[in-house]
């Protein structure tokens, strides 16, 4: 109402004929009309200069709006080498809740060198390229899987198509199962696998049961089936013997390692390195107490022949053909303490009563005799 009153008003002033002094018949002025007709231009002045102000401050706040629409700069605004090296600063957590922004992030996200890094970080020390291609497999088959077990409620119209172009159904699986395994078969896919414990994968513990009582296991390590418990930041391991299943829980990082060999437990080990064995050298040796049970790994020293007085200088052990592996966890006199074996044609070898030694394999690395060494008893076995 208020704007059309301004309207006619406006109208009014602008009006000539309204504003031009009206004469009677005696040429007289009509005075009514007379200041409206000398203040007509002050008030159009006003009015048009309360509009061009008015139409200036829209202009102006336009102007604002677009210059901070243009001022706004977003991730996606970056050149794509400084959004990478921000991604790559970003902790998995980060990178996960930075995929949850948008399409363009999730993909940028879950690319594999971003989560390379992490998955060598974290998981390295444990998982080697076996166990992620181990992995893949089990992703693809379980896609393949998948997709032979959908069913379309309209199978007839699907057979038709399928009739008229014979290529659409093997493109269209291809494609939905590119799409389906794309993200499936990805790094992150398999460290979030990892993280919360979908994944069993093969790795070696040290001093199996030892924290059960067990302590025979002592300077150990065995083959197992692992799952990582993100709650207790530790694991589970399950055994294999005899076709049994054994369970142990809270086993913590520095208990377990990767496979040190490709040699299944149940297999002898072919054994490189005994013409390289001399006195005080590290080695670890297969060992198993029955034939149907699988091998370990055991860490011992290598000792001096009987007939050496353990003189360096004077010691000839490395030239016989004998040689002597102490485990010097047992006690002296210890049936565990001592055995030998041959450097040639050395094969699976020992008794019921004694078990039975496997193939060795000579320790080379530092960090893996400082591995065994942490695992030190205090107490000497029997």
């Amino acid at each position: 109402m208020l704007y059309f009153l301004i309207y006619c008003l406006s109208f009014l002033l602008l009006s000539k004929s309204f504003f031009m002094p009206m004469k009677n018949e005696n040429g007289k002025v009509y005075k009514f009309f007379l200041p409206w007709y000398k203040h007509r231009r002050v008030f159009v002045s006003i009015f048009q200069e309360s509009r061009i102000l008015t139409a200036i401050k829209r202009i102006k706040s336009s102007r604002m709006e677009n210059l901070d629409e243009k001022q706004e700069i977003t991730l996606l605004d970056l050149p794509d080498l400084d959004l990478e090296c921000i991604l790559e600063k970003l902790s998995p957590a980060g990178l996960c809740s930075m995929a949850g922004v948008c399409k363009t992030l999730r993909e940028k996200c879950k690319s594999d060198h971003l989560w390379k890094k992490h998955m060598n970080q974290k998981w390295g020390r444990l998982i080697d390229d076996a166990v992620y291609t181990e992995w893949q497999c089990k992703i693809d088959s379980r896609v393949i899987g998948d997709s032979a077990m959908q069913k379309s409620p309209f199978q007839w119209f699907s057979r038709f198509l399928d009739n008229l172009f014979p290529n659409r159904s093997k493109m269209e699986e291809g494609d939905s199962k590119s799409r389906s395994s794309k993200h499936e078969n990805s790094i992150m896919s398999c460290y979030m696998a990892l993280e919360t414990g979908k994944i069993w994968f093969p790795a070696q513990v040290y001093n199996r049961e030892v924290q059960n009582g067990h302590i025979g296991f002592m300077l150990s390590c065995y083959d197992a089936e692992v799952c990582y418990d993100s709650k207790a930041d530790n694991f589970v391991a399950s055994y294999s013997a005899q076709g049994r299943r054994t369970i142990e829980e809270n086993i913590e990082w520095n208990r377990l390692r990767a496979p040190a060999v490709d040699t299944p437990a149940n297999v002898l080990h072919i054994s490189d390195c005994l013409g390289d064995l001399k006195p005080d050298d590290h080695f670890e040796i297969q060992w198993r107490k029955k034939k149907e049970f699988p091998f370990g790994w055991w860490y011992g020293v290598v000792g001096h022949l009987g007939s050496c007085n353990g003189h360096e200088v004077n010691c000839m052990c490395h030239m016989s053909d004998m040689v002597i592996l102490e485990f010097k966890q047992y006690i002296p006199g210890s049936q565990w303490r001592r055995t030998a074996i041959k450097r040639k044609d050395h094969q699976e070898g020992g008794n019921e009563g004694d078990g039975f030694y496997g193939g060795i394999r000579k320790l080379y690395n530092k960090e893996e005799i400082e591995a065994w060494k942490n695992f030190w008893t205090n107490s000497i076995l029997e």
